[in-house]
């Protein structure tokens, strides 16, 4: 298979591949975005973690999650919603919690 082409004297040109090696920077953001969620992850309440990995890491169903888990699936659905928020509200203001990176003006706001 001849992945090359040739110019008008014949001459063969090789086909000019993408760089497939490991952009540092982008893998330094994903071990941090890895590292965050794995704390925020860790740090819920077991029946939140335990809920939000069956049904969002290892996809089981919500009739699946209740019946491993010996609770309804109305609780699933419900700690479910509860884990997503405490997860999102964890990482919302960013890696080092300000809005703007490296920013100082930024404020936690605290639920009513």
């Amino acid at each position: 298979m001849d992945c090359g082409l040739e110019n008008e004297e014949g001459d063969y040109i090789p086909v000019d591949f993408a760089d497939w090696r490991e952009i540092p920077s982008e893998s330094l953001q994903r071990k941090e975005l890895r590292d965050v969620l794995h704390n925020a992850i860790s740090s819920l309440k077991s029946i939140y973690r335990d809920v939000l990995i069956l049904r969002d890491v290892q996809h089981m169903s919500v009739a699946e999650t209740a019946m491993a888990l010996g609770i309804s699936e109305a609780s699933v659905k419900t700690r479910l919603l509860r884990a997503r928020f405490q997860v999102r509200d964890m990482l919302a203001p960013g890696f080092d919690g300000y809005w703007n990176m490296g920013g100082n003006n930024y404020k936690r706001v605290r639920p009513f």
